[in-house]
């Protein structure tokens, strides 16, 4: 399958997400998702992609689409998760609190979704900043608080050191949790269907599962760079301006993420798009860490990939080339 794949020249823009006992695949033309219900049959919903650069072009420009991008698949995929947590509710529901009864009250359905989706997106983000950005920089601050005379190359290279150790654990903790094994299940089976159909392989359960469930585009790979990224910027813009402040520190980083995350997005479309010596050694940490977030799909899971994809294939062919 290794000498297969290498013939291929293929690469399809074509990504996923996994959902709540279900997948995610988007397309260049529309998206799909697919989610086994309680009942073990597989529901389908399709929409057409209304991608924001096609109305303001300059959002399509290189380190700018990155952020748009980046932003706009958390808005679709917290709207997926959404759609595939209500087929499995709990069984014994909370009572509404107050806050949820005025907002029943006062919006309507839609917009009352548009207001949790939002919510969902900043805390999203926030969470991530604060964990990946803003934590290691005061845990670096409080720890150089006792050696005043400590070099700020040192500095540097111990707040990201603290970056890399505290994304590990994330990731660690995460995989741990039961209730995250069917999904980074589901995980694997998204990145095999594609494999698959890059190899140019007809979408079988039986060719889908002997495919390799770490992919150079996956999501994992896109936030480790985006942490390494960040790092290599700090520590040229804090070795030109010597910040040592915990707050000016913190907002230095806040104002560059926009350009790191644009810098990151373009390099997972440059080693998405090759496949040589330099660029598995570019991705080999990404892929490493995919061991955490990916986990042997069963078959079922597979035919759920399957037909995710098969819902977003163009009708043009080659339509989808990365």
């Amino acid at each position: 399958m290794a000498e297969e794949r290498k013939s291929c020249a293929f690469r399809t823009s074509i990504g996923g997400q996994a959902l709540i006992e279900g997948i995610l695949m988007r397309g260049p033309e529309k998206q799909a998702i697919v989610v086994r219900d309680q009942e073990g049959n597989l529901v389908e919903k399709v929409e057409e992609l209304r991608l924001i650069k096609d109305r303001y072009p300059i959002l399509g420009v290189p380190l700018i689409r990155g952020t748009v991008n980046f932003l706009d698949s958390m808005v679709k995929g917290v709207k997926a998760l959404m759609y595939s947590a209500d087929f499995y509710p709990e069984e014994e529901a909370a009572q509404p609190s107050k806050f949820d009864l005025w907002l029943e009250k006062h919006l309507s359905s839609k917009k009352l979704e548009s207001v949790i989706v939002t919510l969902a997106v900043v805390m999203g983000v926030g969470l991530s900043v604060f964990l990946f950005m803003v934590l290691p920089t005061f845990l670096t601050g409080g720890i150089l608080h006792f050696f005043p005379g400590f070099p700020m190359w040192g500095r540097n290279v111990v707040e990201g050191l603290l970056k890399i150790v505290i994304f590990l654990l994330y990731l660690i903790v995460c995989s741990r949790q039961k209730d995250i094994y069917r999904v980074f299940q589901y995980h694997g089976a998204e990145h095999k269907t594609i494999f698959c159909y890059e190899a140019g392989l007809p979408l079988t359960v039986e060719n889908v599962r002997i495919q390799p469930r770490h992919h150079p585009r996956c999501g994992t790979s896109f936030l480790f760079v985006v942490i390494f990224v960040s790092i290599l910027f700090s520590s040229v813009v804090f070795g030109i301006w010597p910040i040592t402040s915990v707050w000016l520190r913190t907002l230095a980083h806040l104002l560059l993420l926009p350009l790191v995350v644009g810098v990151t997005y373009e390099f997972n479309r440059w080693v998405g798009r090759h496949d040589n010596p330099v660029t598995r050694v570019l991705t080999a940490p990404g892929m490493w860490l995919q061991n955490f977030t990916t986990n042997e799909p069963d078959d079922s899971m597979i035919e759920c990939a399957i037909r995710s994809l098969e819902l977003v294939l163009p009708d043009e062919q080659g339509k989808d080339k990365w």
